[in-house]
Parts: structure tokens; C-alpha cells; sequence
């Protein structure tokens, strides 16, 4: 895992190489300028771009950064036009120094603007690339005038757009910001700021690369976080084991409690992938009224109806059900089992009569736990798997405003329930009972596409009714899951593979994952 660190302790990190190390501020960011200059040549070597480059900065030491790298750039020969957003007296004294130091040297290959109006953005029409120095990860709030006319204009640029540390308008704690430079490439500094790698983060900051200031970073080591990276080797540690005994009831039993006569498909992508991911039976429980619609589709799975002519899951239906509920592993119920009312209450008493069993809730059994019904069940060993939508929902709160605190809300919701929940997105982040976050590193666009959500029920109950850990099972399960449509966009494009295609292709993923560590 990766840890992932709030503003305050990169801060004190500044603190700690300032004030116990006695390294002064302006070393810091020359040491800083002079890995991100570094690292922008590169990067636009390898891109086969042009030397210009347009960088921002704005009054404080973010702006100083940009000062500092433009004179490392130019060194190199770049050609280099700075637009400063405040007046030299305007500026913080580390940022204020790097200025003067440009002034003073007055390089051939500099030019140096300070900005009057939104007009001014016409000198940055023929650079190759942008910098983003205006505002450091300590910004809070949305962006006022004039960086947020100044954001906007330069987002229209088809430019390559680099920032440095973070993307201007990016809150770094919550990934959240209403108005945001959107860059392709983000050159964080010191330590990892979880706001990077999620929420808007994810979406505006691009690639992201890590530079030192020129000090120690142990002390980091030291902090607590509650925020993770997942990285491909915690996939790998969390597959399960197969000893030589093992045997088809003993290698994981899961019930799918899933589908109706209206909605079958869902049913069929979740108890199918419970043995592509290595379990050892899974049985649906469908309406028998619909059981013509699905049998011809199900070979290994084996079928468990219900009722005689309901067309969906009601609460008489359960006794029937009881002996398989009794005997799996793990239950995963919802998926297009539908929304009726009597459903509802179906999914509440299996989730109430069962306070022990192992659940993996998703879809449409999430929707029944809405109103404040999921404080009435318990979910200490379940696993939750709702898309944003669906959570914001489920906790009756705005979807807006879900999004502009997004793993507060999630750790509160966790701690709450005792269950592990599995935030659905770009990225899907898991969280714990125990407050901490797991952000997921792969996936792509393909996801968005029916079916791929049911699937990755199947992947995380098949997983959960092996390693029998509901939060091993979340993150082995979610980032195989992810790595699987990875590997299909090379072979596919995100364009053409399908949930089903997912399904087929998950034994790519542990043996990539094999490949990679065995």
C-alpha cells in the first residue's frame, strides 16, 4: 500500500526540514524547482513537444516554485514566458526572491508578464506546454477572480498542461473543487496528497509523479494515515491459497440471491464469475416462474427456485431459501432483483433473520436498506457495494454534496455499520470499519457499461467466500476486477469489452499478477 497524506502533515514535513533540519525555505525550493524542471524536460522529450513553455505563477510559494523552475528550463534552453499574478511586493518572500534572481539575470530566454487583464492569456497562444504554478496544496475554497477567469481560459488551450504540486482549485484532502485546472501531468511534491488520486482529483490531475524537496522524508513514515494506495503486489499477497486437499465445498460456497423474471441478466453475470474467480459452487436462487428464461444459460451454476408464480423475490419466498442461506459461505443479494415494495421487505428479512452470514449487498438490495433501514439490520460482516448514486442515497444526503467530502462520508458510514463498503467510481475506493481507505490504481473509461457492477459482485463474493476477510476480499476483488478491463482495453479498447468479456478474461489478471510476483 502507498500511504497517501493530508495537507498538514506534508506541511509539517516543511516544518520539521525549516526548523530541525535548518534547511531554509528557499533551498527547499530550489531543490524542488530543480527536480521539477527535471522532470518537465522529460516528459516533454518524450513527447516529442516543443521547448516553449508558459508557466503561471501566482503570489505565494507556489509561485515561487514556477519562478525557480523557469530558470532551470531556460538553462536548458527553453524559451520561457512567466506571467506573474501579483505585483513583486505582492509576493511571499521565498517566491519574491526567485523573481528578483530572474529579473537580476535577465536571461535571453525569459520573458516575464505581469498580468493586468484576461487578455493576456494570448501570450501563452504558442507555447507547447503550461505550467501551473498559481496556488499550492494549503488552497481551500473555490477559486475567485482572477484565477478562476484565468483556470477557465486556460483550460480552452489545447496545450500540454503540467501542474506543480497540484492542480490549481483541487482541495488536496477532499479531491474536490468546483472549478479546476485540468493538467495532464501533476508534480506533487514530498509526499503523496490523497486528493490526488480521487473525486475530482482523479479526473483533473493526470498522471502523477513524485519529486523530493531535498530533505529526508522518513519523518512522514512516522505519521498515522488512514489513506492507501492500493498497489498490484497487495492483489497478489490477498489471492486465495489452494492446498492439494481442497475440495469443491471447501474451496467456497456462494448463494446469489439475485435477478427476477423482469430483470434475469444481472442473476447471470454475478453467480457465473463466482467461479471464474475461484470458487467452488455457486448456486442462483431465481423465481421459478422465470426459470425457463435462464436455465439454458447456466451450466456450473447450479439453480435454486422459489415460489410458484411470484415474477420476484417476497418475504413467504425466504423460508424456501433458508437451507441454502444456512449452508453457503457468503450470500450476495440485489442484483436485478428488482425495486417492488415486497422485495424490499424480502431483502430486509434476509438480511435480519441471517444477523451472522457473510453478505455481499449490492444493487437493488442497497436500494432497500434506503430511509434509514440499514440501521435496522446488521452489517458487520457485509460487504457494500453501491455506485455514488446509490450511497448518496443511501444515506439521504445530496450526491453533491457527497462529492465535496466524499471519504468523510464514507468513513463515518463504515465506522457507523461495521461493514466494509465499496464506493463504485473512477476510481472505486473500499473503505473500513476502522476509518481507513483503500483507493484503487487501475481501471479505465470501458467500465461504464451494463453488467460490469454485477460482475465485480460476483468477483467479491467468489473472493470473500474463500479468504472469508471481508476487507482482503474488497480490495483483492476491486482491483482485479479493474486490472482485468486493463488488460482487455489493450487487447479490445475500453470500447468493445463487456461485462462478460471481464468474466472470461479474469484469469489474465491473476496471471499477470503471478507473472509479476510469484
Amino acid at each position: 500500500m502507498i500511504p497517501l497524506y493530508s495537507t498538514s502533515q506534508i506541511k509539517d514535513l516543511d516544518n520539521y526540514a525549516i526548523n530541525i533540519a535548518g534547511l531554509p525555505g528557499i533551498l527547499l525550493m530550489e531543490n524542488a524547482a530543480i527536480n521539477i524542471a527535471g522532470a518537465v524536460f522529460e516528459k516533454l522529450s518524450s513527447l516529442n513537444l516543443g521547448n516553449s513553455i508558459g508557466i503561471l505563477c501566482g503570489k505565494g510559494n507556489n509561485g515561487g516554485d514556477g519562478f525557480a523552475v523557469a530558470r532551470h528550463l531556460a538553462n536548458e534552453g527553453c524559451g520561457v514566458t512567466i506571467m506573474s499574478l501579483g505585483k513583486p511586493d505582492e509576493l511571499s518572500p521565498d517566491s519574491r526572491m526567485n523573481y528578483n534572481i530572474l529579473k537580476n539575470l535577465n536571461h535571453p530566454n525569459i520573458t516575464i508578464i505581469t498580468y493586468s487583464s484576461i487578455k493576456d492569456i494570448k501570450y501563452f497562444n504558442k507555447c507547447d506546454a503550461i505550467i501551473d504554478a498559481i496556488l499550492g496544496s494549503g488552497a481551500k475554497g473555490p477559486l475567485k477572480e482572477p484565477y478562476s477567469s484565468i483556470v477557465k481560459e486556460i483550460n480552452k488551450l489545447n496545450l500540454f498542461k503540467i501542474a506543480i504540486d497540484i492542480p490549481t482549485g483541487l482541495d488536496a484532502d477532499k479531491g474536490y473543487g468546483e472549478l479546476i485546472f485540468k493538467s495532464h501531468l501533476t508534480i506533487t511534491l514530498a509526499g503523496y496528497k490523497k486528493g490526488l488520486f480521487f473525486n475530482d482529483g482523479y479526473a483533473f490531475a493526470g498522471e502523477i509523479l513524485k519529486k523530493g524537496i531535498g530533505v529526508d522524508e522518513s519523518p512522514l513514515e512516522a505519521y498515522h494515515t488512514d489513506d492507501y494506495l492500493i498497489e498490484p503486489e497487495d492483489a497478489f499477497v490477498l489471492l486465495p491459497h489452494k492446498g492439494k486437499g481442497i475440495h469443491k465445498y471447501s474451496a467456497g460456497k456462494v448463494l446469489a440471491i439475485a435477478g427476477s423474471v423482469q430483470l434475469p441478466g444481472a442473476s447471470l453475470l454475478t453467480s457465473k464469475t463466482v467461479l471464474n474467480i475461484g470458487a467452488g459452487a455457486s448456486v442462483l436462487a431465481f423465481p421459478k416462474a422465470g426459470r425457463v428464461l435462464i436455465a439454458p444459460s447456466l451450466s456450473e451454476v447450479i439453480m435454486e427456485t422459489y415460489g410458484e408464480s411470484e415474477e420476484y423475490l417476497v418475504s413467504k419466498n425466504i423460508s424456501s431459501l433458508q437451507k441454502r442461506i444456512d449452508w453457503a459461505d457468503v450470500i450476495a443479494i440485489g442484483p436485478g432483483l428488482g425495486r417492488n415494495e415486497e422485495t424490499q421487505k424480502a431483502v430486509i428479512k434476509v438480511l435480519k433473520d441471517n444477523p451472522s452470514k457473510r453478505f455481499v449487498v449490492d444493487a437493488d438490495a442497497i436500494f432497500a436498506l434506503r430511509n434509514g433501514n440499514y440501521k435496522k439490520v446488521k452489517l458487520n460482516n457485509s460487504i457494500l457495494t453501491p455506485h455514488h448514486a446509490e450511497f448518496s442515497d443511501l444515506i439521504g444526503i445530496d450526491i453533491n454534496e457527497l462529492k465535496k467530502d466524499l471519504l468523510n462520508f464514507g468513513k463515518q458510514f463504515s465506522r457507523e455499520t461495521g461493514a466494509v463498503l465499496v464506493l463504485k467510481g473512477a476510481p472505486s475506493i473500499i473503505f473500513n470499519s476502522d476509518g481507513e481507505t483503500f483507493i484503487n490504481s487501475t481501471g479505465n473509461p470501458g467500465l461504464a457499461k451494463f453488467g460490469t457492477g454485477d460482475v465485480l459482485t460476483g468477483v467479491i463474493a467468489g473472493l470473500y467466500a474463500q479468504i472469508k476477510n471481508a476487507e482482503d476480499a474488497a480490495v483483492c476483488g476491486v482491483y482485479l476486477h479493474s486490472l482485468t478491463a486493463d488488460l482487455l482495453e489493450d487487447k479490445m479498447t475500453e470500447y468493445s469489452y463487456t461485462a462478460g468479456d471481464i468474466i472470461n478474461y479474469l484469469f489474465e489478471s491473476i496471471n499477470f499478477l503471478r507473472k509479476s510476483f510469484a
